[in-house]
């Protein structure tokens, strides 16, 4: 019991790591988005007298600022989402919302795919379901 507690800590402090790199990691694209910014403000495109046939350059601009923005937007969701798992690790509450997102969190290769194994083991032990059984429900208010 008293090794289940310790290793429920340790998957917590590793999904707060994890969920850190990740958050970095979708950072990546900003250069992409601001690109895309400035090319929707005029700043790469040629202008009118210089282009002989009309081309909608503005796509580019809206392409180099929708894409980077989603691929952020999921890569901060979803590292919210591993912080949220560690933190409930640590609680020990919501044990399927822990189990699906080590499931997902597979995903983020190699790191998250390794914290998310060795989540699924210690969490599929019965000792560590009834931790999380065990625990005081939150009143509603």
């Amino acid at each position: 019991m008293n090794d289940d507690i310790q290793h429920l800590n340790i998957l917590s402090i590793f999904h707060y790591v994890v969920a850190g790199i990740s958050a970095l990691f979708s950072l990546f694209p900003i250069f992409h988005l601001m690109m895309g910014i400035s090319m929707l403000a005029g700043g790469f495109f040629p202008s009118e007298a210089e282009v002989e046939a009309p081309f909608p350059f503005w796509m580019f601009g809206l392409m180099f600022t929708l894409i980077p923005a989603a691929i952020i937007f999921f890569g901060l969701v979803f590292s919210a989402f591993i912080a949220t798992a560690g933190y409930f690790l640590a609680k020990r509450k919501n044990h399927m919302f822990c189990l699906v997102m080590a499931g997902v969190s597979c995903i983020f290769m190699p790191f998250g795919t390794v914290l998310g194994v060795f989540s699924i083991i210690v969490l599929s032990r019965p000792s560590v379901k009834e931790l999380f059984s065990a625990a005081k429900p939150v009143p509603a208010n």
